[in-house]
């Protein structure tokens, strides 16, 4: 009921939750740059450039869940509503690990971008881990069909109208 309720208050929101037409164009252009932040992150993990290894494959992830929403015709600007409408859409259809591990990644570029800290990180396990998503990202869009996509909208209408 929690999510719900933030999904709610996502909806209200000028850049949150809204209903759109999906667009294959978008699909496609979330994934690119997805790709696209993966090789950044892997130029700069293994240069030891770990506040942007982080924050490309924070963004890595983040596209990827993108190109879904823009499969099912959601679009929405806030990176916290975008990640619990994911979890509430595929929580039960993906491993719960994923889920954490994009949340943790949000949190992680967050922190290493706004407050100076020293991290280190594993970068073969950032790039394994991060290439990893965006695969099971990629196998949901494969398996999106139409009754998929208007059954995963409804479940975003009863989430945001109640």
């Amino acid at each position: 009921m929690q999510d719900t309720n933030y999904l709610k208050w996502c909806a209200d929101k000028d850049k949150g939750i809204k209903l759109v037409a999906p667009s294959e164009n978008l699909v496609r252009a979330y994934l690119e740059k997805s790709r696209t932040a993966i090789k950044s992150m892997e130029l700069n993990a293994n240069a030891g450039i770990t506040e942007w290894a982080v924050s490309a494959s924070y963004y890595a992830r983040y596209f990827s869940v993108y190109a879904v929403m823009s499969k099912i015709g959601v679009k929405c600007e806030i990176h916290d509503c975008t990640i619990v409408l994911f979890a509430y859409l595929f929580g039960d259809s993906i491993p719960h690990h994923f889920i954490k591990e994009f949340k943790q990644s949000k949190d992680d570029r967050v922190d290493l971008q706004y407050y100076p800290k020293e991290v280190k990180i594993n970068p073969e396990h950032l790039i394994s881990q991060t290439k990893t998503f965006v695969l099971q990202i990629e196998e949901i869009l494969d398996g999106l069909n139409s009754e998929k996509i208007e059954a995963l909208r409804n479940k975003v209408k009863e989430a945001i109208l109640r």
